[in-house]
């Protein structure tokens, strides 16, 4: 188990943390409470919307000496989706997902860990597991909860004694950074993140004809379900309850619309007539169907996370339509009380609902033997700008440096059929957390290419000339965008982006199927078909390891990492400039060689340059030195001097707009050109290291970025003695 130091929260690899246990044994041994650091440092800032009570009345230390509660309880008679009520902060689509959860007991108590409570013993502190982003995380917090007047601030139960709601909210706030990181959001993020599941969306203007067995189906497998209403107008969800707006919007998507497209006062208010609240998440519990007057009524539950506040049409809890049905049917579904929980017949919900959220549960959350298990890959990857953040197919000149993942469908869902059904799904990493820094998620999606079954990273020619096979439905900023695919058997390759280039992130890309595709990212190869890779048991420098870590086209792009030529076969003419510039020692030190090629490059108008540095410069000697004096003698010079002809030239060449700088996009293609296909994390290092801050590339940085890989080249050339593509350095030779 690995402790992340700061954040309060461990990576763990088994079901019970035992981090959390020794933490709890010793806050109890030392009679000791936990004060977690994060919520404190917010009460010492002054923010008064995280000031923080304890729970516990023995131990209470109370702002404005008030107690939240007697006799405070964890979970009573079982978590269940009425423990559930909002509070002030604009988090429904997080309360909708909880609300979920409570349906499913072994979901519910892998994210709330079982045996915690106010018994005798009781150390002050909590934790609750979350799935993130491929792995699963425990989070320990404190008892002190957001109050204000004597009552919880946020999520609350119904009746102020049970708090594993109000717990589980703050511990998913700290896991995110705050509780403000919470306000706004989508029902699948809480979904996901309580389950490691996947999540599709429907619209339900453009339903299919068989939504409601997907429905129905759905609720039987255990899979989360939320739903909402979009908003045409505003940000705005009201707090209906107390005609006040809430701390931060209450939103299902973040599709900002203009101000001009409201249509009626309703929107201002995000509550109808019938008193559906737009803008607002939803959980949906239930399916039903009823004989009524005859005829079988399919019938949906929801319920509203605020507790109260319930759709007033047909079946609503006091709905005449009730009468109507079999009285044991009735007895069994319907409810009269003002829980936030009501019943409407499926049409009426296709009408007044704009969307559906189901979340497929992977196979390790599945309980039951008898459900289907999918099977699933996984992949990290990065955007970074300047390097692999090409952008989305509009922009053709950089779309093909976004990082590309290969699979391999061959296992068609019914014989004699050759389409393969799967899922993929491209979710964003830690957005949230960065909205203390001004940023919030990014706009995302991504397509798919039948390629031929050797496996490289596409250029730029092939996306110009070749059509996707499929693609995401949009281009939407959530964390996640997902689509259900249907191909025939084939090798595809999985293009993720953002939608505009340039733009920093971090990703996880997962592909579900039934049958389990083969997968894998494209990277560069060696001509022998394997990585090149670095091994050391003593050792982990990063860029030394990933510098290797890169292949070289064919045999003859390593000509470049030739070794000098006779004296008798270099022109005579060269000697003569070779002895004007070399002095009497007839060899060539490091200050003079930056005083040749600086007063070289000044007469190339063309070019963008700072000039060379000594320490450019001296990394060409190292290159070049073959005889250890430091200097460079006739043939060394000569070598050289060939060398920067040709990166003159290669550079020229993908100068294409002739500004006498090449940008990193161009950079990629150049270097590929001079003999070497990097990793996208060793061109990401490349770009970082030798651009300038408009991402531009001078003449001299490009010779001095080139000469440094062919020295790593021709290290790693030297000490790869079986060729196998791999070596082993111990400290020294680091």
């Amino acid at each position: 188990m690995f402790l992340l130091s700061g954040n309060g929260y461990h990576w763990y690899s088994c079901y019970h943390c035992l981090g959390f246990q020794s933490r709890f044994n010793e806050m109890k041994m030392r009679k000791e409470r936990e004060e977690d650091d994060m919520f404190a440092k917010c009460m010492s800032e002054g923010k008064e919307v995280l000031i923080c009570v304890c729970v516990c009345v023995c131990v209470c230390v109370c702002v404005h000496r008030q107690e939240l509660c007697k006799r405070p309880e964890f979970i009573v008679d079982g978590a269940t989706r009425t423990d559930i009520c909002q509070g002030a902060l604009g988090d429904c689509w997080l309360l909708a997902a909880i609300a979920s959860l409570t349906l499913n007991d072994h979901l519910l108590h892998r994210v709330v860990p079982h045996g915690q409570g106010f018994q005798q013993g009781y150390a002050g502190i909590f934790h609750f597991q979350f799935w993130q982003f491929g792995e699963w995380v425990d989070v320990v917090i404190d008892d002190r909860l957001p109050a204000r007047d004597g009552k919880l601030l946020f999520v609350h139960s119904k009746d102020g004694t049970e708090f594993w709601s109000a717990l589980m909210e703050k511990a998913y706030a700290k896991l995110n950074g705050c509780y403000e990181a919470l306000s706004g959001g989508s029902t699948c993020e809480g979904f996901e993140d309580f389950t490691g599941g996947v999540t599709e969306m429907y619209d339900l203007n453009k339903a299919p004809s068989d939504l409601f067995s997907i429905i129905r189906r759905a609720v039987e497998r255990g899979s989360l379900l939320g739903c909402s209403i979009d908003v045409k107008s505003t940000f705005t969800c009201v707090n209906y309850r107390r005609h006040k707006p809430l701390v931060n919007s209450c939103l299902t998507l973040f599709v900002v619309l203009p101000h001009s497209q409201i249509t009626s006062a309703n929107d201002m208010e995000a509550v109808t007539f019938k008193k559906l609240v737009k803008g607002h998440a939803y959980s949906l519990t239930g399916v039903e169907e009823v004989s009524y007057r005859g005829n079988m009524t399919k019938l949906v539950r929801i319920r509203n996370p605020w507790g109260e506040v319930e759709w007033t049409g047909a079946w609503s809890d006091d709905a005449r339509e009730w009468d109507s049905i079999d009285p044991s049917a009735r007895s069994r579904l319907q409810n009269r009380s003002e829980d936030g929980e009501f019943w409407m017949s499926y049409t009426d919900f296709l009408r007044e609902f704009s969307r559906l959220e189901i979340c497929n549960l992977t196979a390790d959350a599945l309980q039951n033997s008898q459900m289907k298990k999918w099977s699933s890959s996984l992949f990290q990857g990065e955007w970074r700008r300047g390097s692999t953040a090409g952008g989305c197919r509009n922009y053709p000149a950089s779309f093909w440096l976004n990082p590309q993942f290969k699979i391999m469908l061959q296992n068609p869902d019914m014989q004699g059929n050759p389409d393969c059904s799967f899922v993929v799904a491209l979710m964003q990493k830690d957005r949230r957390k960065k909205r203390q820094e001004g940023q919030d998620m990014e706009t995302i999606g991504f397509a798919l290419y039948e390629v031929s079954k050797k496996r490289v990273h596409l250029k730029r020619d092939f996306f110009l000339s070749h059509a996707s096979s499929a693609r995401s439905e949009t281009f939407i900023n959530l964390r996640e965008v997902s689509s259900r695919l249907k191909l025939p058997k084939g090798e595809y390759i999985i293009v993720p982006s953002t939608f505009e280039p340039n733009k920093d992130g971090d990703f996880v890309l997962r592909v579900f199927s039934e049958k389990l595709p083969f997968s894998s990212m494209c990277t560069a190869q060696s001509r022998k078909g394997k990585q090149l890779c670095f091994v050391s048991s003593l050792v982990n420098l990063m860029f030394l390891s990933t510098a290797l870590m890169c292949a070289v086209k064919d045999s003859t792009s390593l000509q470049c990492i030739s070794d000098p030529l006779h004296e008798s076969q270099i022109d005579p003419s060269f000697k003569n400039l070779f002895r004007q510039l070399a002095g009497a020692d007839m060899e060539i030190s490091v200050t003079e060689l930056q005083t040749i090629l600086n007063r070289i490059i000044s007469k190339h108008k063309d070019l963008k340059t700072d000039g060379f540095s000594q320490e450019a410069c001296r990394s060409m000697i190292n290159l070049m030195d073959t005889d250890g004096t430091g200097k460079l003698g006739l043939t060394e010079f000569h070598v050289l001097w060939e060398k920067i002809k040709r990166y003159l030239t290669v550079f020229r060449q993908f100068d294409v707009d002739k500004s006498g700088t090449m940008s990193s996009y161009e950079m990629r293609m150049a270097l590929e050109s001079a003999g070497f296909k990097l990793t996208n994390h060793l061109f990401q290092l490349i770009i970082l290291r030798y651009t300038e801050a408009d991402m531009a590339v001078d003449f001299d940085n490009f010779v001095t970025c080139l000469v440094r890989l062919e020295t790593m080249f021709k290290t790693f050339k030297n000490l790869d003695t079986d060729g196998d593509g791999q070596i082993s350095l111990n400290f020294v030779q680091v």
